[in-house]
């Protein structure tokens, strides 16, 4: 079976957003994988896949083929997991991109503001500006759409930009949270 077109465009989606940089792809009959790089330099193996239901077999296969190319970090694009498969993949540091991931930026809607994660450096920043702990900032669920999207994870800060007719910009600051 082909690849899924929706399926690829959610992972062109997924690099875009995320800023990653393409290194290599590599296209097969069902699948694609893709090799891509973070802003901090760490090579991630993205796999695109139409298998319907993917399970631990599919999720140790990935992990294995990770370690084949030296690469630490995965995610794999498809249709469902299984929940055996969800916490094999936790385990071998492989993001699993839900069902429901849309497929076309949402950042590009003008009711939605721009979501960044604060790189370390920025967030110690942050943090000695306004003398406190990152706990104390307001909290924001890694289950939300926009944080999913831009890969932000419980411990990271996401600065929030948004725009108004009569205040200019505004800038926000969120404590990701498990959720």
């Amino acid at each position: 079976m082909p690849i899924d077109p929706i399926l690829e465009r959610k992972t062109k989606v997924l690099v875009e957003l995320r800023s990653y940089k393409v290194l290599e792809e590599e296209k097969r009959e069902n699948d694609i994988f893709t090799l891509v790089e973070d802003r901090e330099g760490r090579k991630i193996l993205v796999w695109t896949t139409s298998i319907m239901d993917i399970g631990i077999k599919h999720v140790n296969q990935m992990a294995k083929y990770m370690k084949e190319k030296g690469v630490e970090n995965g995610i794999i694009v498809g249709n469902k997991y299984t929940q055996s498969a969800k916490t094999q993949a936790k385990k071998e540091n492989i993001e699993l991109i839900p069902q429901d991931f849309p497929s076309f930026n949402i950042f590009k809607h003008y009711l939605v503001p721009k979501h960044e994660i604060l790189s370390p450096e920025e967030k110690q920043a942050l943090l000695e500006k306004y003398h406190i702990e990152p706990y104390k900032l307001p909290r924001i669920k890694a289950s939300d759409p926009a944080i999913r999207l831009i890969g932000a994870k419980p411990g990271d800060i996401v600065k929030i930009v948004r725009r108004s007719p009569t205040a200019g910009e505004s800038v926000y600051y969120r404590y990701v949270v498990e959720g």
